[in-house]
């Protein structure tokens, strides 16, 4: 049974998936100590978290079993994701499945700082009517400035024009075009500071996010401006924020998250400019279940062997996207763990071509693929789809990719090219129609090889008898051959050798193949 441990509390209905599959075993244990969480995570397969649970790099290091971890919601900052990189864990998250209810509740913020909402009801329950002490300001025909463009500040967005507001919005994977596809204006972040009337923040917290709204930001603003975070604590300095409502400066605050929580006694809560919610951006029934339950699902599909939606660290690819790729995967890790089997010396460069089909495709999983075919010859199962391009980088080796429009005659066409310290070998494959993966060149030869099973790789002279001495040889090993192919570039020269046999190659048999007469190298290997 593979193990998954669930250490936070999650919906009931948004976890039914794992309760209902007889293949996995739930463990459902919230709030567990420190020490019970280092024992229970020691024998499970998969952990699901949301944002209780510090998945630490000690906590990573005692388990031996770990394959995934998903977080049930939008950030993972209480993941170490280099440790779980480092590990080949992959960490997924569920990025779609709160963006409603985010941005529903940004929404209900930016009417209720407004509008003075709940301090008004506040006032209320003292049962004083006080109307003047709350005047307002309408929506329409204000500037809502929105830092960081994803999937919740566009929705947000959307809302914020039903309301008749003037969209700005700035995030460093947004240009014009998409700007104008979305129906707001774009503009750099000191351009969104400047203009806005209302900002909210919808980015991740990152190194590069924290404190991105701090006291020269905020001296950027209009006198009067109001600030919203509906994202992540941290984004907005609270000392800068606090003492620019203190002097008049920003007019009011709407605050979801905090840099620490909880936040009882924070000092911006003494204020009677800021509203304030604790942390409720995705606490919806809808959005409960529909993350719990986009995270089940990354998690079955990944430890029953198949594909993630979701990775936060690794590309995402899109269904569509996958549905072109997923042909090549097989493919593109044959390749590289054909050639890395054939060359010698310590491994500098990997190129990797692509043409035909893949031309106007995303290949970065492709070739994130052929890199840990390739580095798994010396590193195995520590080396997966998660972490091979950052085992590669820590290993000094340069990964490039290109793209061509030289097809030499086929559909499509992946080349794997190998740079050593001591050589250069490639090796190019194609999916032939109905026929599968194909080997079709090996260096400069043309060959036609399925890449599977045990292969006997053989570099000769091109001369009358050579390759009937290596069927004999097989023969008195009892080995049969399954298929053979040669590659010559002239006449008498250089040529190669493939040849798929029914099982692996001895050492003796190995030997005598390379003492036969005009045979320069022999290589074995298993696919």
């Amino acid at each position: 049974m593979l193990r998954v441990l669930i250490s936070d509390p999650l919906s009931e209905e948004g976890i039914r998936p794992l309760l209902e599959s007889e293949d996995i075993e739930p463990v459902i244990a919230p709030s567990l100590s420190h020490e019970d969480l280092l024992r229970e995570i020691s024998t499970s397969h998969a952990l699901i978290v949301r944002s209780q649970t510090q998945v630490t790099r000690e906590l990573i290091e005692h388990a031996p079993h770990l394959k995934i971890i998903g977080r049930a919601g939008v950030g993972v900052d209480n993941i170490d994701l280099d440790a779980a990189t480092e590990r080949g864990i992959i960490v997924v998250n569920a990025p779609d499945g709160n963006t409603i209810s985010t941005a529903e509740h940004t929404m209900a913020m930016l009417m209720s700082l407004a509008r003075n909402i709940p301090q008004a009801y506040h006032q209320l329950q003292q049962k004083k009517w006080e109307r003047k002490k709350f005047v307002g300001v309408e929506l329409k025909g204000k500037t809502l400035g929105i830092v960081g463009f994803g999937r919740i500040g566009n929705e947000v967005a959307q809302r914020a024009k039903g309301h008749r507001m003037n969209v700005i919005a700035f995030d460093p994977f947004l240009n014009e075009e998409k700007a104008e596809k979305a129906g707001v204006k774009h503009g750099e972040l000191e351009d969104v500071l400047k203009q806005a009337d209302f900002l909210t923040v919808h980015t991740p917290l990152i190194e590069a996010t924290r404190h991105l709204i701090n006291k020269e930001s905020i001296q950027l603003m209009k006198p009067g401006a109001r600030i919203l975070n509906c994202a992540r604590g941290g984004i907005i300095e609270e000392e800068a924020l606090f003492e620019a409502i203190k002097s008049g400066r920003i007019a009011g605050a709407a605050l979801d998250v905090f840099e620490e929580e909880p936040a009882i006694d924070h000092p911006l809560l003494s204020l009677p400019e800021v509203i304030a919610t604790p942390h409720l951006g995705a606490s919806t029934v809808e959005a409960q279940e529909n993350v719990a339950t986009d995270v089940c699902y990354d998690v079955m599909e990944l430890l029953r062997g198949g594909t993630v939606k979701n990775p936060v660290n690794m590309p995402s690819v899109s269904s569509e996207m996958m549905d072109k790729l997923s042909p090549y995967f097989q493919l593109s890790e044959k390749l590289g763990g054909f050639l890395s089997r054939l060359s010698e010396g310590t491994l500098e460069r990997v190129n990797v071509y692509y043409s035909g089909d893949l031309l106007d495709v995303d290949t970065m999983p492709l070739t994130r693929i052929a890199v840990k075919g390739i580095l798994q010859r010396h590193m195995g199962d520590r080396v997966n789809d998660v972490n091979a391009f950052r085992t590669a980088k820590d290993k000094g080796i340069i990964i490039n990719e290109q793209k061509s429009t030289s097809t030499k005659g086929f559909t499509n066409l992946i080349r794997v090219e190998i740079e050593t310290d001591h050589e250069k070998r490639s090796v190019a494959g194609t999916l032939l129609n109905g026929l599968g993966a194909r080997i079709v060149q090996l260096d400069q030869y043309s060959i036609d090889v399925v890449p599977d099973g045990h292969l006997i790789v053989i570099h000769h002279m091109d001369q009358p008898g050579a390759i009937g001495r290596v069927g004999s040889l097989l023969a008195e090993h009892t080995i049969n051959i399954a298929t053979m192919q040669v590659g010559r570039t002239n006449i008498g020269g250089e040529a190669v050798m493939v040849l798929t046999v029914d099982k692996e190659v001895e050492v003796d048999c190995h030997q005598k193949l390379a003492g036969i007469n005009d045979i320069k190298q022999v290589q074995c290997l298993t696919l």
